[in-house]
């Protein structure tokens, strides 16, 4: 199986912007699609973004959409997840979650792998 590590969250103002990173161990990276999620306290893990195993498919939650940009790079065997213009209610910890598929969508019951979470925490 394989083992996802996330890093790269922090605190930041509202309008600002982090990079997190998922790094993958453990089984050929790029024969998993990979998605990013985020659950608020007292909330449901919700779908934040997905990429195929090559890259070249990718899909966002309305409510990131134009704001957060996913990406991979297999040789490095990481994901990465760009957010810019940060809200408040972006506040969560994000999870980066792995499929042994070219695909997967935004269930979180599609991936059987998942990292321990980072904590984002953006402030108004």
């Amino acid at each position: 199986q394989v083992q996802l590590v996330e890093s790269g969250g922090g605190l930041v103002q509202a309008g600002g912007s982090l990079r997190l990173s998922c790094a993958a161990s453990g089984r050929t990276f790029s024969n998993y699609a990979m998605g990013w999620f985020r659950q608020a306290p007292g909330k449901e893990r919700e779908f934040v973004s997905r990429i195929s195993r090559s890259g070249r498919s990718t899909g966002y939650a309305d409510s990131v959409k134009g704001r957060f940009t996913i990406s991979r790079d297999n040789a490095k065997n990481t994901v990465y997840l760009q957010m810019n213009s940060l809200k408040p209610e972006d506040t969560a910890v994000y999870y980066c979650a792995a499929t042994y598929s070219d695909y997967a969508g935004s269930y979180a019951g599609s991936y059987p792998y998942w990292g321990q979470g980072t904590q984002v925490t953006v402030s108004s």
